[in-house]
């Protein structure tokens, strides 16, 4: 593919990104429109954006990649991913909604009445956004370096200057225009390429994925064995993969900027409506990465050895077509690629610029101005952290953030929303321990590489065991606790769980 094709393409994409968000700008004034759209955001267009943002960098190139390298066990994230949503709606969507709450801070502070707790929580969002942050920076970095040759971190500055100049000109206001239109070009980038691969790999006579003629490190043939392990997975399979789902599972739920979206429905059951429609949409776009995985298998199996899986999704169609219709193809998925990273960047920085403005730079500035100046500093530092960790693999660093969610704002928001008996000591002691553990693990797998031994299994994938660690910490310790119940505890669990219609209806 010609570098002039690859560059266009994120031209054009940066700048319908930078045109939709600065429409924003005309419809967005108050503080309300900048953090959540004055809450009048419709079910379907926030299933929309929800969709965009969260289908990330992981979710387009990292899933394909995975499946490529490591086999089927590796769906597990895709479908953790999307029933995720699934424990969401049963279990926290309409209860946040009615918390009335702009962040997870708002309402870690409303519901405990303490401002060690919301100080903490509003540490953790930033840390968990920062996270998700670095592998959308680097996975822009492998699509322009792959697309045109350029040095790999300018694609992540690119990604950062576009998102800066979307949020920066609305607010949440903004990004929900772009992060809809963007679900629906990735859905788009993904589908059509894919149709044609399929048609190539048809007319070679449809060659197994497991083939023989695809090894890598021996092994072939073994790739659609559950739990059978792979070339770099750890000596565990089986606690590997409960691991995964326990993280992508309960993780959704504590992703800062997932929450901060259902503050932008009128009312709870629009909320739910929303998680509805968005169970949907993510599985209509799950079933396309994997598909690209297994098409890696035969026609791109040596991309692992070099240790580029996450590039197949952008590889394939010059393996498979070549000529201009490889060329076109290829614009397409790096247009959607792009996409990807502008619509979940976009996304993170608007929670963390939230939670930062709210908590720090209001002390100096007001409402607006101070989210702006948050909203530099939410995009910059993890910018500078992704050139600084180039070598962490996309999805992995997503799988972190997830664990690391899992293992915090889980288990707030679950005895929060569910049991009067949370005390704010207890809440503290859970969130530091989940937080600490699932922390030190992100840290080792950031500065060492795996292993085969259980320490490695450990670290590499922790939710199996920090999310319990958790939940029994803030369980024990506010029931040794329970003078600092809080006194409001009852009348903030019935605004809970009160329909509005029915709160309305008793005036």
């Amino acid at each position: 593919m010609s570098h002039a094709t690859g560059i266009g393409a994120v031209i054009v994409v940066s700048l319908l990104t930078v045109a939709i968000g600065t429409y924003g700008l005309r419809i967005s004034r108050t503080t309300s429109d900048f953090f959540v759209a004055s809450r009048s955001v419709s079910p379907a267009l926030n299933a929309s954006a929800i969709g965009g943002e969260y289908l990330s960098a992981a979710s387009f190139l990292g899933v394909a990649g995975l499946v490529l390298a490591y086999g089927a066990e590796m769906l597990w994230y895709p479908v953790g991913w999307t029933a995720g949503y699934l424990v969401l709606l049963v279990l926290v969507a309409a209860p946040l909604r009615r918390s009335g709450a702009y962040t997870l801070p708002d309402f870690a502070e409303a519901r405990l009445g303490s401002r060690r707790v919301r100080a903490l929580t509003s540490m953790l969002v930033v840390g968990i956004g920062w996270l998700y942050l670095i592998p959308q920076f680097q996975g822009a970095g492998l699509t322009l370096r792959l697309a045109t040759g350029l040095d790999a971190r300018l694609g992540g500055l690119v990604v950062a200057v576009v998102v800066l100049i979307s949020v920066l000109s609305g607010g949440m206001r903004s990004v929900t225009f772009v992060q809809a239109f963007q679900y629906w070009l990735k859905l788009t980038a993904l589908l059509v390429p894919v149709a044609f691969l399929l048609l190539v790999w048809l007319g070679d006579g449809s060659p197994s994925p497991a083939s023989p003629a695809f090894d890598v490190g021996g092994y072939a043939g073994d790739w659609a064995d559950p739990l059978a392990g792979g070339v770099g997975q750890s000596g565990h399979p089986l606690y590997t993969t409960y691991s995964i789902i326990v993280a992508t599972f309960l993780g959704t739920m504590g992703l800062p900027h997932v929450v901060v979206r259902f503050y932008t429905n009128p009312d709870g059951r629009a909320a739910r409506r929303t998680t509805l429609v968005v169970l949907g949409l993510l599985g209509c776009f799950y079933i396309l990465p994997p598909i690209y995985g297994a098409l890696g298998r035969v026609y791109a199996g040596d991309l692992v050895a070099a240790g580029r899986s996450d590039a197949v999704v952008l590889s394939l169609p010059e393996r498979m077509l070549g000529g201009v219709a490889a060329e076109s193809l290829t614009a397409l998925l790096i247009a959607g690629a792009f996409a990807a990273f502008l619509s979940t960047s976009s996304g993170l920085t608007v929670a963390v610029a939230g939670v930062v403005s709210q908590d720090v730079v209001s002390r100096w500035l007001p409402g607006v101005a101070a989210f702006r100046v948050a909203a530099v500093a939410a995009v910059l530092i993890p910018y500078g952290l992704a050139v600084l960790a180039d070598d962490v693999g996309v999805a992995t660093a997503v799988g972190l953030a997830f664990a690391v969610a899992a293992s915090t704002f889980c288990p707030l928001l679950v005895l929060g929303i569910w049991w009067r008996g949370l005390t704010d000591v207890g809440a503290l002691a859970g969130l530091l321990v989940g937080g600490g553990l699932s922390g030190a693990a992100v840290v080792r797998t950031f500065i060492t590489s795996g292993g085969e031994s259980w320490t490695s299994a450990l670290l590499a994938q922790p939710a199996l065991w920090t999310v319990p660690a958790a939940f029994v910490t803030m369980i024990v310790v506010s029931r040794l606790t329970r003078s600092r119940r809080p006194p409001h505890v009852g009348t903030f669990m019935v605004r809970l769980h009160t329909p509005e219609a029915v709160r309305v209806d008793r005036g």
